[in-house]
């Protein structure tokens, strides 16, 4: 099977390494890749939110199917331009990916089908926003309407926190997805991720995971796109899973089907648990990053055959295969992320790093400078383990981390910490 895996992070990484360690996988071209993917497979200039360009390169490459790995190029519509060509496609329409591309419309859909959210209320003026902020209080959400790469959400602790978020938003910072906002009430209880691979008719559980979003250590400071996961998540008992798909995404799946609008790749379930109750906190329409990177070390090859049959719409004679084991992965990032950061520094100490079934490093911001590995992004590596337990898990992920020689990144010696105790 040739295989075209459109991204170039440290999810789209994972999902190559995993795509290679199924025999069916005879050639694999990621677009546009970076420098640890180029090590593994074929990079390409592509644009890859261009669905008519997309296309053409299947075409001429002779691909089998397309992995879609971020969230733009689906909200563009790459998926049903690739499906309107015959072609085999892992990710949602667009219509499908409104879960993710609007907060509203998610908000919408679980109102429809009484799934259990947070209360909320949209606006789309910072007059009447603000407004509800000095009514209702903190703390309290503020999100962004449209997609903004992981930084759109605004969990704010005081009412002056709220409101500069609001400022920020319509004041241009996320370009045109500040332009609506949703406000939404503070959940409590314990956030963790639902992954669930959807054909259009069935619902398939592959897995949970638990990120850690704020910058700092303890939790703290602004939000990033994740410093680091784990897998599985404690907090997503069997009771909680059956809960979740029962009450949140098998009746959402339902109502896009009847909307016309069938959903096809994996869900990125957001969840805030309390007392065995889930609520919903979001949709993604793709896997998260990082959390992919710990759902791919522990799914290995049988990750390819899933996604297949996902494609093909075979989801019913699926199963998935657990290991009792546990993946961690430590986000190595720029000094100044999430905000202003130098780019260029080179990376030493990675043809050094030991890598096999328990242990890779996956590369997200990378690009190379000659014989030189050099941070391209924010988040430049996910330094991601196994292990039986938790623990050593996690203490394969450190060593990667410590083995590492780049002054100019930092990261979180805190990965994991709530279910380590």
């Amino acid at each position: 099977m040739n295989i075209l895996i459109l991204g170039g992070g440290g999810r789209e990484h994972a999902l190559a390494w995993a795509a290679l360690q199924n025999p069916k996988c005879d050639k694999l071209i990621v677009a546009p890749g970076n420098a640890g993917i180029a090590e593994i497979a074929t990079c390409a200039r592509l644009d890859i939110e261009d669905g008519g360009a997309v296309a053409e390169f299947v075409g001429e490459n002779n691909i089998d199917l397309v992995i879609i790995g971020p969230e733009a190029p689906l909200a563009a519509g790459v998926g049903e331009r690739l499906r309107e060509a015959g072609l085999l496609v892992f990710g949602p329409s667009a219509a499908a990916a409104e879960l993710e591309a609007s907060k509203a419309f998610t908000k919408e859909i679980c109102a429809a089908v009484g799934a259990p959210t947070a209360a909320y209320a949209r606006f789309d003026n910072a007059g009447a926003a603000r407004a509800h902020i000095r009514a209702h209080g903190a703390p309290i959400v503020v999100k962004a309407d449209g997609l903004a790469a992981g930084k759109g959400v605004v969990v704010a602790e005081t009412k002056a926190q709220a409101l500069a978020a609001i400022d920020d938003m319509f004041g241009g910072s996320l370009g045109s997805a500040g332009a609506e906002v949703v406000i939404e009430e503070f959940m409590t209880g314990e956030e963790a991720s639902f992954f669930v691979l959807v054909d259009g008719e069935t619902c398939l559980p592959i897995g949970t995971a638990q990120d850690h979003k704020r910058i700092g250590e303890g939790d703290t400071g602004p939000n990033t796109g994740g410093m680091g996961a784990y897998s599985p998540a404690p907090v997503m008992t069997p009771e909680v899973e059956a809960r979740a798909l029962r009450e949140i995404v098998e009746p959402t799946m339902a109502e896009m089907a009847r909307r016309g609008t069938p959903y096809s790749g994996v869900l990125y379930v957001g969840l805030m648990i309390e007392n065995g109750a889930p609520r919903l906190v979001e949709y993604n329409v793709r896997f998260g990053d990082p959390e992919c990177q710990v759902l791919m070390m522990r799914l290995g090859a049988q990750a390819l055959d899933l996604i297949h049959a996902c494609a093909e719409g075979r989801l019913a004679e699926a199963r998935v295969h657990w290991a009792e084991d546990h993946a961690m992965t430590v986000v190595m990032a720029a000094k100044g992320y999430p905000g202003a950061y130098v780019k260029g520094s080179a990376i030493g100490g990675l043809g050094d790093l030991p890598e096999d079934s328990w242990q890779v490093t996956f590369h997200a911001g990378t690009a190379r400078d000659g014989d030189r590995v050099v941070a391209a992004g924010g988040r430049v590596l996910n330094c991601t383990a196994r292990g039986t337990t938790l623990t050593e898990a996690r203490d394969r992920a450190y060593a990667l981390v410590d083995a590492v020689d780049w002054p100019e990144g930092m990261f979180r010696r805190d990965i994991g910490w709530r279910a380590l105790g």
